[in-house]
């Protein structure tokens, strides 16, 4: 189970070895208490308060709480004091990306991106009779941006790095362009004009930034269970405090965001109450949040997917990942790591 508590003013403490979730309405307090053997993560936003208890008893079940602004983006988590694993993985990872091999990793995760739009949007066009000949010209397009980048040779990042931001970004703009395309055929009010991030200027981009937030804490949280260094990027700026290597490894998992949010505006889910105007743009309101984290969640921790010819959740499919990069970097063996994971997850808001 995922608990998210986004509502101002709610107090999470500890009540006979139990969470408890304390919210003051007009009618006195609610409470809500969770076994922690049943919770896997802890999401709290701004305006919330907990006790150093409720940390305590979250490290020791091994609960990860993660602290994230009001659009959804991580601020912080709380995490073991210990290493995920063996710090020469950590020491490979910084050779790694200052050499040759974080060219073709780059590449690799870019490209991978790209391949897994053209799949999102060659399944969109199944169902869309009229707009196949339009999404198999927008596909052309970024196919082309995708062979630019694997022909790309160079001996580090820096020397292409500004081509492979040209590329992406291009075939971003493509791919969204064609999204907001069939979104306006659906709901004409809906339609955006390319992605902004903070703040949104549409609903479309409020539910993709906080997606992606979602995404963020999801592939943190693999890569330093795999003993990663979440600081140490190939492309991304090694500026202070900044997560350069979670924004290298995220992008092949954006497409899956991409297609929750799709999906909900699409089959029309979406209505004027999740979300609300903020100054210079638009937010989700709680009920927004909460249909979001759902479809998410059931995304990423129930739904599975053939991923290297088994069954897994997507949440899994990057954690293997992250294992297989790290193992990769020690030339150690794949097979080593237990990857099985409960797939029966549940979101629950408060």
């Amino acid at each position: 189970m995922h608990l998210t508590i986004s509502t101002f003013g709610a107090y999470l403490h500890v009540s006979e070895a139990l969470f408890e979730v304390r919210i003051r309405t007009n009618d006195g307090v609610k409470k809500q208490q969770f076994m922690p053997k049943k919770l896997r993560s802890i999401v709290v936003e701004r305006g919330v308060a907990l006790s150093s208890e409720a940390i305590m008893l979250a490290l020791t079940h091994n609960i990860d709480i993660v602290v994230v602004q009001s659009d959804g983006q991580p601020a912080g988590r709380f995490w073991h004091s210990k290493l995920g694993s063996t710090t020469k993985i950590r020491k490979r990872q910084l050779e790694v990306s200052i050499g040759t091999e974080a060219v073709e990793y780059i590449k690799h995760w870019i490209v991978l991106k790209l391949e897994r739009q053209l799949e999102f949007l060659a399944d969109l066009k199944r169902h869309r009779e009229g707009k196949r000949s339009y999404i198999d010209e927008q596909r052309t397009k970024i196919e082309e941006y995708r062979s630019a980048i694997v022909a790309l040779e160079a001996t580090t990042v820096a020397d292409i790095a500004e081509l492979l931001r040209a590329y992406e970004g291009n075939a971003g703009r493509v791919y969204f362009a064609t999204l907001s395309e069939l979104i306006s055929a659906a709901n004409s009010k809906y339609a955006f004009s390319g992605r902004s991030k903070r703040p949104a200027k549409d609903p479309f981009n409020a539910f993709l930034n906080y997606a992606y937030g979602i995404l963020y804490r999801i592939v943190e949280r693999a890569i330093m269970i795999a003993g990663l260094d979440p600081y140490i990027g190939f492309m991304h700026r090694d500026d202070y405090n900044h997560l350069s290597f979670v924004f290298d490894f995220i992008e092949p998992y954006r497409p899956f965001a991409d297609e929750v949010v799709f999906r909900l505006f699409s089959a029309k889910k979406v209505n004027q109450s999740h979300t609300e105007n903020i100054a210079n743009g638009v937010a989700l309101t709680k009920e927004g949040k909460q249909l979001l984290s759902e479809h998410m969640y059931h995304a990423f921790e129930e739904e599975t997917i053939r991923y290297r010819g088994k069954n897994r959740t997507r949440s899994v499919a990057i954690l293997h990942d992250a294992h297989t990069f790290a193992n990769t970097l020690l030339a150690m063996s794949t097979n080593s790591q237990d990857l099985s994971h409960d797939s029966n997850e549940e979101e629950v808001v408060v």
